[in-house]
């Protein structure tokens, strides 16, 4: 009669083996190796950054693209990217400022939140109203790059010609962030390398192009910056952010990011 297995007849009958000089076989638990894989990136679980950035930078033009990188990874249909300072955005809010609509719509159709921006720029009047009337002064809200709705409005182009009306007869959907006139030779002051920490990458380098400044740590991409007054600046985007450039006598010695503690750097160059 067969007896039930037990650990104590397990170990009996292994003893029993072992004293008539038989050997048993080595038993390994170790996992059968899988196909070659690539290291995940440093970031790992979180969506790879260089990957994040391409895919919201084409989201602004390459339809075939974001198709192609949707397909690899979905999640990124719903992935926002901070271009520095808090100038978050997604792809379908790339798609919305830049009229977009193809994208906005594969985007949508892959799970993208959509919001009052995407809603505009598709001539989506009816939710536009709704939202508005449930949230009074919402047309006022800046989006990605402290873009206006109106601005959304307009490049939805001929189906978003309803909503622009709508916008325009309500107001307030068109305010930009104040700035105040910047002299060249205070644009040109601020013109130079400034460093917060000892690491290759622990700095900022100002300069102008097509008469704007802007900032730009290395690796980074670089923001224009929009004078406020008294050499304070926001970075584009994020009109909350002051960047204030301290003088000593005529030079420029240091800036301060107040974001919201502030970080000094101080000039270089």
């Amino acid at each position: 009669m067969t007896r039930p297995l037990t650990r104590r007849n397990f170990l009996t009958g292994a003893a029993t083996i072992a004293g008539a000089g038989w050997v048993l076989p080595a038993v390994s638990f170790a996992a059968a190796p899988g196909p070659a894989t690539p290291a995940p990136s440093a970031s790992f679980p979180r969506v790879d950054p260089a990957t994040l950035e391409a895919f919201v930078g084409v989201a602004h033009r390459d339809p075939t693209e974001v198709a192609r990188m949707l397909e690899r990874q979905p999640s990124l249909a719903r992935a926002a990217w901070d271009w520095g300072f808090g100038d978050w955005e997604t792809g379908l809010g790339a798609a919305a400022h830049t009229g977009g609509r193809e994208i906005a719509e594969l985007l949508l159709a892959r799970g993208a939140e959509p919001t009052i921006f995407s809603a505009t720029m598709l001539g989506q009047l009816d939710v536009v109203r709704a939202m508005i009337a449930a949230r009074p002064g919402l047309q006022g809200t800046l989006g990605p790059h402290a873009l206006t709705l109106m601005h959304h409005a307009k490049a939805g182009g001929k189906p978003a010609e309803a909503v622009v009306a709508y916008l325009d007869s309500i107001g307030g959907a068109d305010v930009r962030p104040a700035t105040a006139t910047l002299v060249p030779a205070d644009r040109d002051a601020i013109v130079g390398r400034y460093r917060f920490g000892s690491g290759e990458g622990d700095r900022f380098d100002v300069d102008v192009r097509s008469d704007q400044p802007g900032i730009q740590r290395p690796g980074w991409s670089r923001r224009t910056l929009f004078h406020t007054g008294g050499l304070a600046f926001f970075p584009a985007g994020v009109p909350s952010v002051r960047i204030h450039f301290v003088r000593d006598g005529e030079a420029v010695t240091h800036l301060t990011v107040a974001d919201p503690d502030p970080v000094t750097a101080v000039r270089e160059a």
